[in-house]
């Protein structure tokens, strides 16, 4: 059974190149051969530019439902999810506090089972969440000859679930540690989050020689400006106000495929909804850290 190995007390730099060498690893498993147009391809962020909310939330309800998390659990990381949605910040200390409790939840789970889960939870809960509209884009790519890749901070398992239900090429996420089949709920590096999504493009580029200026790359957040900075067509979906102004300064394409029912769907959560978001970051935090980000 392949083990992955933590590195431990990486910072800055070294922690982003080492969740992108493990996202690439995984992505390694799942290439299939060469397109026609070989040296373009399209990077997509998960949440909020494909899907409309966050897969680990979605995910995680779906835990929920199948009693992997009890109320009190789901209660606590509630409130740092609420905050994040309607704040559309990220409080640094906060998301550290809740993967590192999350990632707890799913030490010694066996990744087989999670997977299973995944797809189960993507069925019931997700496929109605992908935006139609950046679907189609990441379509007219492959329609094209080009790789399209996702490239998020959600668990990996649970990216490249979305990725092969889309019948995209794959997936790099944030990687967990495996020993014996069982998640030992450590990272490998870093989640692939702000400068490790663009460690792990370039490093992709370079070994599939692809041609950073003739690709494209989408995301809702400023935090993957490293990511829409190495390509020669960045474009903003569904931005928030900063990556907006970015893109508006740079003159990049913006497009927003979102609507007033899921703009409220993915807005302030009602009250009966706030043990599904807690169990949204503590699923999340620790899949989304272990792979599939932002």
């Amino acid at each position: 059974m392949r083990v992955r190995r933590r590195k431990d007390h990486l910072h800055g730099r070294e922690a982003a190149e080492a969740a992108a060498t493990a996202a690439l690893k995984v992505a390694a498993e799942e290439v299939a051969k060469p397109p026609p147009d070989e040296s373009a391809a399209a990077f997509f962020d998960v949440d909020n530019t494909m899907m409309a909310g966050a897969s680990i939330f979605y995910f995680a309800r779906g835990l929920a439902a199948r009693d992997f998390f009890d109320s009190r659990d789901l209660l606590k990381f509630g409130w740092q999810h609420i905050s994040y949605r309607v704040r559309g910040l990220e409080d640094p200390n906060g998301m550290r506090d809740a993967r590192e409790a999350a990632l707890a939840f799913v030490a010694g789970r066996n990744v087989t089972d999670i997977v299973r889960y995944g797809e189960e939870i993507y069925d019931e809960r997700m496929a109605q969440q992908i935006y139609s509209g950046t679907h189609a884009l990441a379509q007219q790519h492959l329609d094209a000859g080009q790789r399209v890749w996702l490239v998020t901070a959600t668990p990996v398992e649970l990216a490249s679930i979305v990725a092969r239900r889309l019948n995209l090429t794959g997936a790099l996420g944030t990687v967990s540690e495996v020993a014996d089949g069982c998640y030992t709920g450590r990272l490998v590096g870093e989640p692939l989050h702000g400068p490790a999504k663009g460690a792990a493009v370039q490093a992709l580029a370079e070994r599939e020689g692809l041609d950073l200026a003739r690709c494209w790359a989408y995301s809702d957040s400023i935090n993957d400006l490293p990511m829409l900075s190495l390509v020669g067509h960045p474009v903003a979906i569904n931005p928030d106000p900063d990556l907006r102004a970015v893109a508006r300064e740079r003159g990049w394409l913006i497009k927003d495929f979102r609507t007033a029912r899921k703009a409220a769907r993915i807005g302030i959560p009602t009250a009966a909804g706030l043990g599904a978001l807690g169990g949204g970051v503590a699923a999340g935090m620790a899949l989304r850290r272990r792979y599939g980000g932002t």
